[in-house]
């Protein structure tokens, strides 16, 4: 997913909702692949590909129909060769990308979510895109191509992606006599507590386990949830630097009546968010759909902004989710596949895919196609300095519930020391750990 601030499931799922309810420019994803039959591995001819059919596989509300129209047609008249597009539902798209990539004709080119990418290029089935990074991948943003990048190698590229912002009622934000966003992290802690002192309204709703936030904190703190123990990793939170995320998180979450061993789902926070007394809260800017079709009328109230950081220079790290795209390794088309990548990869339809989905592009060269989408223009400025959850294929079976690393939040949260809410969890997160993938 990736990874996942909310896995790419609940993005889609939400992103479909804010369609649905006419919310423009708020849409954001994470998604797919592809494969076919043919020798695409030799170079063109004179008649290019002629002939032959690339297998794209993305996933459910990725990619418009007028992206793949217009990148569809640039691409077939460009090799000759023909490109078909197979959607995928994000529900069972692990094991069916699994099972694909181990048959003889595997999809030629696939969405794949970021934090996934790791477990696929470790058991081999991604190829080693290192000339088209050479050749096309000099701008991308390093945050972003991180996770396309495994033991040195680069195994995908960086499509698009999204993360949080704060969403903030601006009639409470008027009522407490605020007139501008706050651009530290200080200053965005005063005007929560001057919410609290001047009107009724809940300053902040933050739940205890919205640990993706937490993992954004982390990230802005520059530390690691996990570390290396010989040859294996083993949990980090002792870490110092995460022990002052965790004080972070602890100091805004005291100014919130949010469950402190609850998640952002449980309930909606953006169905919280619609009753009208809460200041703002830290979410996905599609989480504004879910507010807005509980209470219509609050639409007009919602603003964002991007969640401030320690200084006014730098904005608060942030968990980023979104996808790359792959080649089989077992394709046979692995020359007519990078093609593909350079067109679809291109300024010209990177562009329209972040204008259209309103998702951050994987070149901040491009974040001027965000223009007039409120949500992702907040999420923007932080994509430069986000990141995720350890790239490591042993992570996935740490995010299983109960999740530690929420248990370890509700525990500092009901007044354990970082250390000790640490150790309290460290068995079981180094056990996860361990698991056999």
């Amino acid at each position: 997913m990736g990874a996942q601030g909310i896995p790419e499931e609940g993005w889609r799922v939400k992103r479909k909702l804010i369609a649905a309810i006419g919310v423009a420019g708020m849409l954001f994803s994470v998604a797919a692949c592809g494969g076919d039959d043919g020798d695409g591995g030799k170079k063109a001819g004179v008649d290019g590909y002629a002939g032959q059919t690339l297998t794209v596989w993305v996933m459910d509300g990725s990619s418009p129909d007028q992206w793949q129209k217009d990148l569809t047609a640039e691409f077939e008249k460009k090799t000759k060769a023909k490109v078909k597009f197979e959607v995928q539902q994000w529900n069972g798209i692990q094991q069916k990308l699994t099972t694909a990539l181990s048959e003889e004709n595997p999809p030629d080119v696939f969405e794949i979510g970021n934090t996934q990418t790791p477990a696929y290029a470790k058991t081999g089935g991604l190829a080693d895109l290192a000339d088209l990074k050479s050749e096309i991948g000099g701008e991308w943003t390093e945050s972003l191509n991180e996770s396309s990048v495994f033991e040195g190698k680069q195994y995908a590229a960086p499509w698009y992606f999204a993360n949080r912002v704060v969403l903030y009622n601006k009639k409470v934000w008027a009522d407490a006599g605020l007139k501008d966003t706050p651009k530290t992290r200080d200053e965005f802690y005063a005007a929560l507590k001057t919410i609290g002192a001047k009107t009724d309204a809940e300053p902040i709703y933050l739940p205890g386990q919205n640990w993706y936030h937490f993992v954004g904190l982390v990230v802005g703190e520059g530390g690691e949830l996990v570390k290396k123990d010989g040859d294996k990793y083993v949990s980090n939170l002792d870490d110092p630097k995460v022990a002052k995320a965790a004080e972070t998180y602890k100091k805004f979450q005291a100014l919130s009546k949010a469950p402190k061993d609850k998640d952002e789902a449980t309930p909606q926070q953006g169905e919280v968010f619609a009753k009208g007394n809460v200041g703002a809260f830290i979410g996905m800017g599609w989480e504004a759909g879910i507010a807005i079709e509980a209470n219509p009328a609050i639409e007009k109230e919602i603003g964002y902004f991007t969640i401030p950081g320690a200084t006014a220079d730098k904005p608060e790290g942030v968990f980023l989710g979104g996808s790359n795209l792959a080649v089989a390794a077992g394709s046979q088309k692995q020359e007519l596949a990078k093609e593909f990548l350079k067109l679809a990869l291109s300024d010209k339809y990177e562009g329209q895919l972040a204008k259209l989905n309103g998702v951050i592009p994987n070149k901040e060269s491009l974040q001027g196609n965000l223009k007039g989408n409120a949500p992702a223009e907040a999420a923007a400025p932080a994509a430069a300095v986000g990141g995720t959850t350890p790239l490591i294929p042993e992570w996935a079976a740490v995010e299983n519930d109960p999740n530690p690393v929420k248990t370890y939040l509700t525990a500092v949260l009901n007044g354990k020391s970082p250390a000790a809410a640490a150790k309290q969890v460290e068995g079981e997160f180094n056990k996860r750990l361990a698991q056999q993938q």
